[in-house]
């Protein structure tokens, strides 16, 4: 496997709640699914998507089809362990986000969860026990590139967070663009009380985005925080009632899928890159940015579009 920062450099450049149906196309042969949604939705949303061949048994990659084809999600599946993040669930992490960033096709990702009541526990720390100290660093090295990889993908990503977000779940999260949650979501950063500290991003992305007080607050006493909690301090996005986290950040996702699709990659480079700059060099990053869009045949299509009073059909070209 390629290493993870390298491709990143270089491409940078069982419930009581109602169901609805998901249709699946599982290596060829259709399944249906019942997926949970929040009580206080009041109708049913249908979508068909692909799931390709797993490469962990603790992972999976689906791409979503027809109108909504250009989403991806990756879900976490480890019912037995919380989603805890072990070393097949790492790799299989490793490999769908390197097939993403190479994948025309996808404009959007998300990033949730199978389980109920639970996004990701953090790591397996009944796997670490039993790794030396090297092992436990190659480990951390790994998990830390993984998340960064997440942050440097070309197209959007979404964590959607039901349940508990713990340590490394947590650092997973804030490696994510934009955060949805539902009220009973649990975010923490336990790791002092194990006298280790988060390492995997989160002692240098919690307080960017929330700020040193509060970032040093939660890291220095393990505090566990709610979903409304989160919401006050920046952390998430949005906070929806419990079981619909999934659906608004499916909204979400449709909403940025109808819009052009080198637009919004070359938008997330201007704003991340230009964070990590001064302002006027940022400005002469955005006008180089911009210079890229110019002679796109998306760019002819939307104002065509526009003066036809249609739907603009986004090619990424």
């Amino acid at each position: 496997m390629t290493p993870l920062p390298a491709i990143a450099r270089s491409l940078r450049r069982s419930s009581s709640k109602p169901y609805y149906l998901s249709h699946f196309f599982n290596l060829g042969k259709f399944s249906e699914r019942a997926i949970p949604i929040s009580n206080n939705t009041c109708h049913h949303q249908t979508y068909r998507n692909l799931i390709l061949q797993s490469v962990s048994e603790s992972i999976k990659l689906e791409k979503l089809s027809d109108s909504d084809s250009g989403i991806v999600q990756v879900k976490l599946d480890r019912p037995g362990a919380k989603n805890a993040i072990g070393k097949d669930m790492l790799r299989g992490l490793q490999r769908y986000l390197e097939d993403i960033n190479v994948d025309s096709s996808a404009n959007v990702l998300l990033i949730c969860s199978s389980v109920p009541r639970v996004f990701c526990a953090g790591a397996d720390l009944k796997e670490r026990r039993a790794m030396s100290p090297s092992e436990v660093r190659h480990y951390v090295n790994s998990l830390r590139s993984t998340f960064s990889y997440i942050q440097t993908l070309q197209i959007p990503t979404i964590a959607v967070i039901e349940g508990a977000a713990l340590g490394g779940g947590m650092e997973m999260a804030l490696a994510c663009d934009l955060r949805i949650c539902g009220e009973e979501a649990v975010f923490g950063m336990p790791e002092t009380g194990l006298a280790i500290i988060p390492g995997a991003g989160g002692t240098q992305r919690l307080p960017r985005l929330i700020g040193s007080s509060n970032a040093k607050e939660l890291i220095f006493t393990g505090r566990k925080i709610d979903g409304r909690d989160a919401m006050s301090m920046g952390l998430v996005n949005y906070c929806v009632p419990a079981g619909g986290a999934h659906l608004k950040a499916l909204e979400i996702a449709r909403d940025i899928n109808q819009k052009g699709p080198l637009a919004i990659k070359i938008a997330k480079r201007a704003i991340d890159d230009g964070l990590e700059i001064d302002f006027q060099s940022a400005l002469a990053l955005e006008e180089e940015c911009y210079e890229q869009i110019l002679t796109t045949k998306d760019r002819l299509e939307g104002l065509a579009a526009f003066a036809e009073k249609r739907k603009p059909r986004y090619t990424g070209e």
